[in-house]
């Protein structure tokens, strides 16, 4: 007979932690997905889902049941991987200079002809990721939940722990910091 997930926890909080392993294997590729969207590294994406997990088990007991276990858990690792972009900031400087040649391109062919750069996906979601990787913690949080997760204002409230009106504050910064990230790449390529 299958568990569920209530009785998983509650066997958790009871102190059997084998009963933890199957909410693991449940959610692990959910976890791993999420993180991927703010660690380049596979080991960092590693290091994020292990922290998760780690924070999941301890903080087992604040659970309430009140909302299916998975909106607990992917708020647990939405805070966990804005940690580490706010633990990790310093060590993502790099230099404009180091696009690679189709990055240049795309930059080059959306500077002098707008119109075509939508043909070349692939290159302009190398410079989105860069241009990200320049952002502010909060920033790139919520530009990537907001717009590359497509998730809805409200959930991100949900997520972050933030209000409604502090998502849409973020959020308008964030595009604010982006125009000026990429005008501050095309200036220092053009100019």
């Amino acid at each position: 007979m299958e568990r569920t997930e209530a009785d998983l926890i509650a066997a958790t909080l009871k102190g059997d932690a084998a009963s933890f392993e199957p909410l693991v294997q449940k959610y692990s590729p959910r976890v791993f997905a999420t993180a991927r969207r703010y660690a380049r590294r596979e080991s960092e994406v590693e290091d994020i889902a292990q922290e998760v997990w780690l924070k999941a088990f301890q903080k087992l007991a604040s659970f309430r049941g009140e909302a299916p276990f998975e909106h607990w858990l992917m708020r647990l690792t939405v805070r966990t991987c804005y940690d580490f972009l706010r633990a990790h900031r310093r060590n993502r400087e790099s230099a404009f200079s180091d696009l690679s040649e189709p990055e240049n391109d795309w930059l080059q062919r959306f500077v002098t002809a707008p119109e075509t750069a939508g043909e070349h996906a692939e290159a302009a979601k190398l410079l989105v990721q860069r241009i990200l990787e320049k952002l502010s913690p909060p920033a790139r949080l919520v530009i990537t939940l907001l717009e590359i997760e497509d998730r809805p204002v409200k959930e991100i409230a949900r997520l972050t722990g933030w209000s409604v009106a502090l998502v849409k504050v973020r959020a308008f910064r964030a595009r604010a910091e982006m125009r000026k990230t990429l005008a501050k790449l095309a200036s220092e390529k053009y100019l």
